[in-house]
């Protein structure tokens, strides 16, 4: 068994090292086992579920693509989408239910601000206060047969107000 890590004083450099020689062989080599035996305790032996992983980045993708295409909008047309939409608001993605949707809302946090994508979103609070995922993923439905076409555009006023109606 491995000494523990000290948080400072002699020889935590080598413990370090050898450490992170672990976590790389064990990474490299696919045994993830060994992580939660040499790691207990850091290792918790959750996984986030791959489908949910896909769904947050549907998700983020769309947000994305519905801000973005909001503040290009003219003033005209913002007043067109306003009275369609019954309200004057800028959309924004307010994120997911901190008690009741934690595995969206920890997998939006992690994408953003530890591996850096969608970066339009980075600094929010990811937290909702109210479930939300039921229907970001009814609008990710409408969302997927625009998106084959929105290469080298933004969503229209047309688009951006169909799923805004069903946010």
């Amino acid at each position: 068994m491995r000494k523990q890590i000290e948080v400072g004083g002699k020889g935590r450099k080598d413990d370090d090292l050898e450490t992170v020689d672990v976590i790389e062989e064990a990474i490299y080599g696919g045994h993830f086992w060994a992580l939660l035996w040499e790691m207990t305790g850091v290792m918790h032996g959750h996984v986030d579920d791959p489908k949910k992983v896909r769904l947050v980045v549907d998700i983020l993708d769309m947000w994305t693509f519905i801000e973005r295409a909001f503040r290009q909008l003219s003033e005209a047309n913002k007043a067109v989408l306003a009275k369609s939409l019954g309200h004057s608001y800028a959309p924004q993605f307010m994120g997911f239910d901190g008690n009741n949707e934690t595995e969206y809302l920890g997998i939006a946090s992690f994408l953003v601000n530890k591996l850096d994508r969608f970066q339009d979103l980075k600094g929010r609070d990811f937290n909702s206060h109210m479930p939300t995922v039921q229907r970001y993923a009814a609008m990710t439905r409408l969302f997927e047969p625009m998106r084959v076409d929105l290469i080298g555009r933004e969503l229209g006023l047309k688009e951006l107000t169909a799923l805004l109606k069903h946010d």
